[in-house]
């Protein structure tokens, strides 16, 4: 029950004290806050890095499609070209087996009309075998010997010699006009089925080139889906990249703030190194110091060894026995930005259930008496590059 009324008196006294400006020093905070501040700007810049790479990789990316996009449109294009060109040869022989369609109406006319005289010249042969066979071989003999006169056998002899001419030439015409059907028929019918045939060709190179429109079509769709999914991808990566050069910036910062806070805290260290020092006799402790002191040594050495634990007390104390710092226990821990549990909250959680160990109160009892075991330092931290300490013990440095 006392520890917890020396912890509330001690609140009390801080809230009362929050109101007087105190300056700033070099603490372990600080360089935590720069340490932590510079992790955190190595790391956005290894964002930045990997946002820079990979939007170096987008655009490239992006060329490489759009070099394949203006190929597959030069491709389409041909193709169309291609399809219009072969439309128009289909429309062309189209118009040929119409043409020769016309051709073969009117040869088919034409053979009809040459049948019909076939026909005839048939009828009229089948007319004149009929009268040989009727009249017999001997006709053209009776013919000649029944002339009366030289005059009448020389117009018989010209008539049978007509009559026998005719017979030939009608046997000719017959024969020709058999051929002549024959030949037109053929041709008319190969160039019908040649024509037939080169239509089908181009019909079937027609469907193959329609398929290939169909597919560079497509591939020019999904080129284009790509390449408009990367822009989307190099906007984001851009904006990612502007907003981690700003975070970068922020940092910078707040870096160069705080090493400047550093530089003005080690200024003051250097400060309080030549300052005047009390002795402790003049220190004139209040209630509650013990308690505070105790449970400060257990949140920043309760794991430390017991001589760890004394040098951070005794850093307490030689800043209570500067002319630099506050010259109360109170004043000095609760000095702005000077020891990180205050700041984090621990020192209080602490206090309230009466944390610290008996080894912490001892170690407190031993520098309020004036002990020592890190001589005039005022500062301590865990080891960084850059600071020389006097004192290293346990997991901390002294100077």
């Amino acid at each position: 029950m006392k520890f917890r009324q020396n912890a509330v008196a001690a609140l009390i006294f801080v809230l009362l004290l929050g109101g007087v400006p105190v300056s700033v020093y070099a603490t372990e905070e600080t360089r935590r806050k720069i340490e932590a501040a510079e992790r955190e700007k190595e790391n956005t810049e290894s964002q930045l890095d990997e946002t820079e790479e990979n939007l170096d990789k987008l655009n490239e990316q992006k060329s490489s499609l759009e070099g394949t996009l203006s190929n597959l449109n030069t491709e389409l294009s041909q193709v169309s070209n291609n399809l219009s060109e072969l439309e128009t040869q289909i429309a062309g022989k189209e118009a040929e087996i119409e043409e020769m369609n016309q051709m073969i109406e009117v040869a088919n006319q034409e053979l009809e009309e040459a049948i019909a005289i076939k026909d005839e010249q048939y009828e009229s042969m089948k007319m004149q075998i009929k009268f040989m066979y009727e009249k017999s071989d001997n006709l053209y003999l009776e013919m000649i010997f029944s002339a009366g006169s030289y005059a009448e056998l020389l117009n018989r002899s010209d008539y049978i010699e007509q009559l026998s001419a005719y017979e030939q030439k009608t046997l000719q015409e017959y024969k020709d006009t058999q051929a002549q059907i024959e030949e037109i028929s053929a041709e008319l019918e190969a160039a019908k089925i040649q024509l037939e045939n080169d239509k089908g060709e181009l019909d079937n190179y027609k469907v193959q080139v329609v398929a290939e429109q169909s597919r560079v079509s497509g591939l020019v769709s999904q080129a284009n889906n790509s390449l408009a999914a990367t822009s989307d991808e190099i906007s984001d990566a851009e904006a990612a990249a502007a907003a981690y050069e700003q975070q970068l910036k922020e940092q910078e910062e707040e870096l160069t703030a705080l090493r400047a806070k550093l530089a003005e805290e080690i200024r003051m260290a250097e400060l309080a190194a030549q300052s005047s020092w009390r002795d402790i006799s003049e220190v004139n402790f209040a209630e509650g110091d013990r308690y505070l002191l105790a449970n400060l040594i257990y949140c920043e050495a309760g794991a430390e060894p017991y001589s760890g634990q004394v040098a951070v007390g005794s850093v307490v104390m030689n800043r209570v026995l500067s002319s630099v710092y506050p010259d109360t226990i109170v004043g000095v821990i609760y000095q702005s930005g000077q020891f990180s549990p205050v700041a984090s909250g621990r020192l209080a959680l602490a206090l309230a259930e009466g944390r610290a160990t008996a080894s912490c109160y001892q170690a407190a009892d031993e520098v309020m008496s004036g002990t020592t075991n890190v001589g005039n330092c005022v500062y301590f931290r865990t080891p960084i590059d850059g600071v020389t300490p006097k004192y290293t013990i346990g997991g901390h440095i002294f100077y």
